[in-house]
């Protein structure tokens, strides 16, 4: 998993040739245990053989901080809006 700091508030999140089992760990990590000033994931999971980690992204990830699960720019992608932690 390659992790970049897009800007302030923006984490890029390449998740591509991740098992789902470990995606789903890492990326539920992230949320939880991530800086609150991160509001926003990109995460990029592929699109052709990306099927099962895009379902993943979409419906699969368990955590208080997400606040909206929403497409990306392209089908590769998807966005995760966050809440600020208390």
């Amino acid at each position: 998993m390659k992790i970049t700091r897009t800007d302030n508030s923006t984490l890029t999140v390449d998740i591509h040739g991740m098992r789902e089992r470990d995606a789903k760990f890492r990326l539920e990590s992230l949320i939880d245990g991530g800086s609150a000033d991160i509001t926003k994931l990109i995460v990029i999971h592929g699109f052709n053989s990306g099927q099962v980690l895009k379902n993943l992204v979409a419906t699969g990830l368990e955590s208080n901080r997400i606040k909206k699960i929403v497409n990306g720019e392209n089908s590769g992608q998807t966005v995760i809006l966050l809440k600020g932690k208390k």
